[in-house]
């Protein structure tokens, strides 16, 4: 056997499709053999596997093993001379492969080679060559004077920035995302540490490998796409503390104990300052669009009350300035409160999201307003006035921040994308499908075909054009049929084409699914007719937590009645206290197959099928009904199951 590719796999069933599509492509004219190591799936990635690609080594894991111990199981039983450590979220050229082979076999002191990667925007990614993470490194990186001197032979050790990404070198790290291994090296030094669950694992690799005799090599001949590169990960907590344990892991077994506690301390000082960074930064994030409509909307509910003032009293200022504050700070926040409820912060924040939003938080004022005192009321024209005002704030502000950040004004707040489809015309109309049932938004110009179609009024050109249409039509979006292209041209296009900010997708052939990256901060996206599901959706899941609460506080206060209707009431109590900590929800999925491929929610006390006159059904019957309970997912939904399976809430 010459080659053994092993890609290890967590909950990235789309992506996980698209690689082994490209490596079973790359593998034509190789006698390899491909593992996957699933390590615990739950998005039916395993299911997949065995439908579409039979031949590959399916290893399933009952929990997740992290990505060293996952890798050595499948080279245990690798037969290859070759090993390929390959990521799930990558995309091969067809030749890959074979060009990594023949340059190991005429490198002989070549223990190791990675290849040139790029991002899902067709921008380099740095972490294809680095440099050894010594302490003097380690504090360049920490402290930024590697990003500010990226070139520097001194500081920008890290990521070699000083060398040419388009030559080869001899490099001390490569990237376990792509990692071609000779087996007998991998037999001389060891395998992967499994002290490492996931980060540095690479890193301690390269070292063995070269500490062995061997050398590591940046082999930029042959490109691969990686999604998920670096810099998806700067603003996760969780991937500073992994990421900088595994430094300490890997200071502690290669350097001295002086050198090793010095690194240690280095980088315990590093988490802290990173993690306040990423904490403080996703904060701010978070609080950045409240904030403002909070700022507007005070100011402006001032103006009113002055306006206001005017008009009936003829003084501005009839209202005692102490009252005019605190109703002003009260409403204020009652409206950005209402807004946040009717997710006018969500990424598809619509008019109908703000004036719901402020909807409920007039609401809440006229609550407050029948309950303070007479001396702190305001009048209930400056409440509608500034209800109004509040909603053409926000409304006007996000409109405003839509136009600042996409350069384009829409006044429905859409971010409809100008898309081009690059393919021949019968998988072009299949693209056009996908993305109408998936509910894109993609602003459909035509395609691009290497047939010539002048007679078809979507035809834009030939694919040889394709970078002056993109130039021409103010393109956002490509997305490309792998059916009718090979990754290698793909890869070419996305580095010929230079348009800022330019979205690339791929659509995978025979897929349900168009795979691409919306930019250098996301991990990924896709467009997918299998998951255009509510309960899917973070908002919806909250609203689902925030019901969860609130029906266990009213059930805990009219149990003495619901005794008397429950079956099994002892079990009530219990089912209440577990809903409240969260480790139950009222109302969840029947018991199906399809379980796995839906969005991932609690346990539930009863479900859609305790709600149904009989519990006889057909298993399909009951993944539909689970489906649909996904698709249409709302708190008037749950709160009619319950209703109707009263009887069952002490099951």
């Amino acid at each position: 056997m010459q080659l053994s590719v092993i890609i290890v796999n967590y909950n990235v069933k789309y992506f996980l499709e698209q690689a082994l599509h490209t490596v079973r492509k790359a593998c034509k004219y190789i006698d390899a053999e491909i593992f996957v190591v699933d390590n615990h799936s739950v998005d039916g990635s395993c299911e997949m596997v065995q439908k579409l690609f039979p031949e590959v080594i399916l290893i399933q894991n009952s929990e997740n093993y992290g990505f060293s111990k996952a890798n050595n199981q499948a080279v245990s039983l690798a037969t290859g001379k070759y090993i390929l450590l390959l990521n799930p979220d990558t995309v091969v050229e067809e030749d890959c492969f074979n060009k990594v082979i023949q340059f190991m076999e005429e490198t002989p002191d070549a223990g190791a080679v990675g290849v040139k990667m790029i991002d899902g925007s067709g921008k380099f990614l740095p972490e294809s060559k680095r440099g050894l993470p010594t302490p003097e490194v380690a504090f360049y990186k920490i402290f930024g004077l590697a990003a500010l001197f990226p070139k520097s032979k001194r500081f920008g050790k890290y990521h070699l920035g000083y060398l040419d990404q388009d030559e080869i070198h001899e490099v001390e790290v490569l990237a376990g995302a792509f990692m071609m291994i000779r087996k007998d090296i991998l037999s001389e030094v060891g395998l992967l540490d499994e002290d490492y669950f996931m980060y540095g694992e690479d890193i301690d690799l390269s070292y063995c490998i070269q500490k062995a005799g061997y050398k590591n090599y940046y082999f930029p001949k042959t490109t691969i796409i990686h999604y998920k590169g670096e810099s998806t990960k700067k603003t996760s907590v969780n991937f500073v503390f992994t990421f900088y344990k595994a430094m300490v892991i890997f200071a502690g077994k290669h350097y001295s104990k002086k050198h090793a506690r010095n690194f240690s301390f280095l980088i315990h000082f590093a988490i802290y300052i990173r993690a306040i960074a990423a904490i403080s930064a996703r904060f701010f994030s978070r609080i950045f669009s409240p904030a403002i409509d909070f700022i507007f909307v005070f100011l402006t509910l001032s103006l009113v009350t002055n306006f206001w003032s005017t008009q009936k009293y003829q003084v501005p200022e009839a209202f005692p300035s102490g009252v005019v504050a605190y109703n002003s700070l009260v409403y204020s926040i009652l409206w950005i409160s209402g807004l946040a409820i009717a997710g006018a912060y969500n990424k598809r924040k619509t008019f109908l999201s703000v004036a719901k939003g402020i909807a409920i938080g007039t609401l809440a004022i006229a609550v407050y307003y029948a309950f303070i005192g007479e001396q702190y009321r305001f009048s209930r024209a400056i409440i509608l006035l500034g209800s109004l005002a509040a909603v053409l704030d926000a409304y006007l502000l996000r409109v405003i921040l839509h136009f600042l950040h996409y350069k384009r004004w829409s006044f429905t707040m859409s971010r409809d994308l100008r898309t081009v489809i690059v393919g021949n015309r019968s998988e072009v109309e299949r693209v056009q499908d996908l993305l109408i049932k998936s509910k894109s938004r993609s602003e459909y110009l035509g395609y691009v075909s290497l047939d010539i179609n002048k007679d078809d009024d979507h035809y834009l050109g030939d694919v040889k054009e394709l970078v002056g249409i993109v130039q021409l039509f103010g393109v956002e979006e490509v997305i490309f049929c792998s059916k009718d292209l090979t990754a290698s041209r793909i890869i070419e296009w996305m580095g010929k084409i230079e348009a800022k900010d330019i979205l690339f997708k791929i659509v995978p052939e025979e897929s349900l699914f168009i795979i691409g990256s919306n930019n250098k901060n996301t991990p990924g996206d896709f467009y997918t007719i299998e998951i255009n599901l509510k309960l899917s959706k973070a908002f919806e899941q909250q609203k689902k937590r925030v019901f969860d609460i609130a029906l266990s506080i009213i059930m805990l206060v009219l149990s003495p009645a619901l005794l008397v209707f429950v079956k099994r009431p002892l079990n009530l109590f219990s089912n209440i206290f577990n809903v409240l900590i969260g480790e139950k929800t009222w109302v969840s999925y029947a018991n199906a197959d399809n379980i796995k491929l839906l969005p991932i929610i609690k346990k539930g006390v009863v479900s859609p099928l305790d709600a149904q006159p009989s519990k006889n059904y057909h298993p399909v019957t009951i993944q539909k009904l689970n489906f649909l309970y996904a698709k249409d997912y709302s708190i008037e939904k749950d709160l009619l199951i319950v209703l109707k399976a009263i009887r069952q809430v002490g099951n």
